[in-house]
């Protein structure tokens, strides 16, 4: 996938990559084990499914051994970076911070969660 191109899988592309994430390079058995259980998905669905990511540049597949191995072609924090910068663009007008205080209002956040938020603030400011 090249970088100017947009990253947006669809939401079965998106569990997909999430299986993939948790279980790392894979068979298309295994991963449509997980789908199945999730969705009901049949196999052959699983592995059009697999060949369109792989289209995409969503996935690589190991072709050396057999069967083929799957693997994510981009990373969890890498797919949500892009993600979360297209939510901003398009949503917020590239104003992250509305992102922000829209996800901080709007969910509520762990004790540990908001001390992550407010040492990164500190960072941000430049505070020790």
């Amino acid at each position: 996938m090249n970088a100017s191109s947009q990253f947006q899988p669809t939401e079965v592309e998106l569990q997909m990559l999430r299986i993939l994430w948790e279980l790392g390079p894979s068979p298309v058995r295994e991963i449509h084990a997980r789908l199945n259980a999730a969705k009901g998905t049949n196999y052959s669905t699983t592995v059009k499914m697999l060949s369109v990511m792989l289209e995409k540049g969503l996935v690589r597949r190991d072709e050396e051994v057999s069967p083929h191995i799957y693997r994510a072609a981009v990373s969890r924090d890498s797919a949500g970076k892009r993600l979360v910068k297209d939510l901003v663009e398009k949503v917020y007008d590239g104003a992250a911070m509305s992102l922000v205080l829209h996800a901080l209002k709007s969910a509520k956040a762990s004790p540990e969660e908001l001390a992550e938020v407010r040492q990164l603030l500190d960072q941000m400011e430049g505070k020790p």
